[in-house]
């Protein structure tokens, strides 16, 4: 959604806050796609910082669609997010300004979209986990392991003592 900000560049002081429905219904992070399966409205504040700079608040709740990092189920993981950022209007902005806000601002209008997209990288979690204590897959026949063991072998000799197996499978007799 765009909102035109060109009146609060304009008046010094000026203060405005109002919801704006989320448009966004999937989220592309690292080449994968990430239903949106719950949104609040986001609740803007928009004020004036003087002559053509404004200072954008935003705040809302997404709940994403992912699969957990273990076990591959599906989990639906909650971020709250709060984006603070400057913008200045593009009659005023410089160059570096004017690169920053790019990502947000389409000459005078902000894009909620774009903010909130970017906010939510910002957030994303650094391991997603459908509980606590998930077990994940067998190494070897690829079985849930919460739902029970599978009986496979999954004995990892240490490497360290691979020398010392040298040693010892040289030596043995026949």
């Amino acid at each position: 959604m765009l909102i035109n900000l060109s009146d609060i560049f304009e008046e010094e002081g000026r203060s405005v806050s109002r919801e704006v429905p989320l448009e966004l219904e999937e989220i592309d992070f690292q080449g994968e796609r990430f239903p949106i399966v719950e949104k609040t409205p986001v609740a803007l504040t928009l004020v004036n910082d003087g002559s053509g700079r404004a200072r954008i608040e935003a705040v809302s709740d997404v709940s994403l669609g992912m699969k957990c990092d273990r076990c591959l189920k599906d989990v639906t993981k909650r971020l709250s997010l709060h984006a603070s950022v400057e913008a200045v209007s593009p009659d005023k902005a410089d160059a570096q300004e004017a690169e920053d806000q790019s990502g947000f601002m389409e000459g005078y209008q902000l894009n909620v979209d774009s903010l909130i997209g970017s906010e939510l990288f910002t957030c994303w979690p650094a391991k997603v986990l459908c509980r606590e204590d998930c077990k994940g897959l067998c190494r070897v026949c690829g079985k849930d392991l919460n739902e029970g063991e599978c009986g496979c072998d999954t004995f990892v000799p240490d490497p360290r003592m691979a020398a010392i197996m040298d040693i010892f499978r040289e030596n043995k007799e026949v």
